[in-house]
């Protein structure tokens, strides 16, 4: 097992490839940019995952079946944004 990480876009649906069996640990900024971290088996195949990133305040449908992953604060110029992040199952 390896702890990989993947760098996660701001926006609000996206895929991101990562070993079938990948056990998602924490999302944290590094260098001003959001990042997911998991335990992984790096021999194991790959698939798509997909996850949501949601602004403080923003609307949003909800899936009963989403998983929270955490939140994150990123700077920019204009302030501070707060995302929460969740995967859709």
């Amino acid at each position: 097992m390896k702890i990989f990480k993947y760098k996660l876009d701001v926006t609000d649906v996206q895929s991101i490839k990562m070993p079938w069996d990948a056990r998602i640990l924490t999302v944290q900024i590094q260098d001003n940019e959001p990042h997911i971290w998991a335990v992984v088996d790096d021999t194991s195949p790959g698939r798509d995952r997909t996850f949501l990133v949601i602004g403080t305040g923003n609307e949003f449908t909800a899936n009963p079946r989403d998983i929270y992953i955490g939140t994150f604060q990123q700077t920019y110029r204009y302030g501070t944004f707060v995302g929460h992040v969740f995967e859709r199952v």
